[in-house]
């Protein structure tokens, strides 16, 4: 058995332990020199070159011998493929999942909407899906089909006419999940590209791969750097960090289960990160020995070894109180409430990607089939972002339906407020329909 990981333990009681905060959540996103040149050059040719482009950055990175973009194209009928050669059991999963993220989403789609003001002005706004969203999915072997349903759904649910996919298969491994995932989703074209040609070809559009008005999805530091990049020319949804959970235990949830909850984020990669936060030392101790008992029973081991040694914590407060201002601090992706009553502490919560309430509720449970959507604000930006959902594939469109009442009196006001700011040519235009 390999030595139990160091997982540093902080008290917020330490007189310096506002900096020692700040070195646990500092992460730093930016690309290298190198790898942002790369990215430019990679979009550049894209641009320049597009489908040929996109074949040879294909052969290169992902040692896929193919001749022409013809053979990186998945018609639909290998989506609904791949849903007949799944398990009875996956598939069932992937329908449930997919019918409970619909059900949740469908409440977030907003309406349209005007009201009349007293002299028969029209006020609103109109809201409209966008005409085509691209999504990237990982691909190989690190393949998410949750996400797929995480990102399609949505869109689908705003009414957008065209999702586009793109996931790469290197080597030619495909991942039956995910068309299938694509499938019952509703995804309407696939390309099997990835990295940041396939970021750069969504972005501009190619001879075979049409431009979208909105990229998001997960990937590497390569997929990030040209999210960046293209951003202004089309909408993202976030340059995501890494994964986080952060739990506030009151002591009296079972050890193994807090320990197995930081797992479930520290074993997505190493520089995930797991804290837990609770006003009982022992349960802390109780929890450590936990760690240390059944990280050696973990697939990813070492991937988690590594995450909860380098960014994991387990922070002592002095009561729960201090535990939510640790928490609004923190604005943590993942907030687990692991306590008797957590409604009573829900409204003191004011930064948090997604919050899990009670013993029960494992975030793992969010990252699948919940409902919500598990596209989440990480490194600390929860504390102005929110969840990628409906909104983010609906824009709004302002209504303004003056009467020739309403033009005069409102032109009154404009008047005033133009010729003082010097601008005669709006004054000018507005009292002409002043009566």
């Amino acid at each position: 058995m390999t030595a139990s990981p160091a997982v540093r333990r902080l008290n917020a009681a330490d007189p310096d332990f506002a900096r020692q905060m700040d070195h646990l959540l500092s992460w730093e996103s930016v690309s290298d020199d190198a790898v942002n040149g790369r990215v430019l050059e990679i979009i550049q040719a894209v641009r320049e070159r597009g489908d040929a482009a996109l074949v040879e950055f294909t052969r290169r990175f992902d040692n896929l011998e193919v001749a022409a973009m013809a053979d990186l194209i998945l018609p639909r009928e290998r989506l609904e493929l791949a849903l007949e050669r799944i398990s009875a059991e996956q598939r069932s999963a992937l329908e449930a999942a997919a019918e409970r993220v619909r059900s949740y989403h469908e409440r977030q789609k907003q309406d349209s909407w005007t009201y009349t003001e007293a002299d028969g002005t029209v006020l609103g706004q109109k809201v409209t899906p966008l005409d085509r969203a691209g999504l990237y999915v990982p691909g190989g072997k690190a393949a998410y089909p949750s996400s797929v349903l995480m990102n399609a759904i949505p869109a689908k649910v705003a009414g957008v006419p065209e999702v586009v996919m793109v996931v790469p298969t290197p080597r030619g491994e495909v991942n039956e999940l995910v068309l299938a995932a694509a499938a019952i989703a509703g995804v309407d074209r696939v390309f099997c590209i990835g990295g940041a040609q396939a970021v750069a070809a969504l972005a501009y559009g190619t001879e075979s791969v049409p431009p979208v008005d909105k990229i998001v999805g997960p990937g590497n530091i390569y997929v990030a750097t040209a999210k960046r990049h293209v951003f202004g020319k089309v909408g993202i949804d976030m340059i995501a960090g890494p994964s986080e959970i952060l739990v506030v235990c009151d002591g009296k949830t079972d050890p193994d289960w807090i320990a197995m909850d930081l797992f479930s984020q520290a074993e997505h990669d190493e520089d995930a990160q797991s804290i837990l936060v609770s006003p009982d030392a022992d349960f802390l101790e109780r929890v450590a020995e936990s760690i240390a008992r059944l990280l050696p029973t973990l697939e990813r081991a070492e991937i988690a070894r590594t995450s909860l040694a380098g960014r994991g914590a387990l922070i002592q407060v002095a009561d729960m109180d201090q535990a939510i201002e640790v928490a609004n601090r923190i604005a943590p992706e993942h907030l687990e409430l692991s306590v008797e009553d957590p409604q009573q502490y829900l409204p003191q919560i004011r930064h948090a990607g997604a919050i899990f309430m009670g013993r029960y509720t494992a975030e793992a449970l969010g990252d699948y089939c919940a409902g919500p959507n598990h596209v989440l604000p990480t490194s600390g930006t929860a504390r102005f972002s929110s969840p990628l959902g409906v909104y983010d594939f609906q824009k709004r469109s302002s209504i303004i339906h003056c009467s020739a009442n309403g033009a005069s009196q409102l032109g009154r006001i404009a008047s005033v407020l133009a010729r003082g700011e010097s601008l005669t040519a709006h004054a000018r235009s507005a009292e002409y329909r002043i009566k």
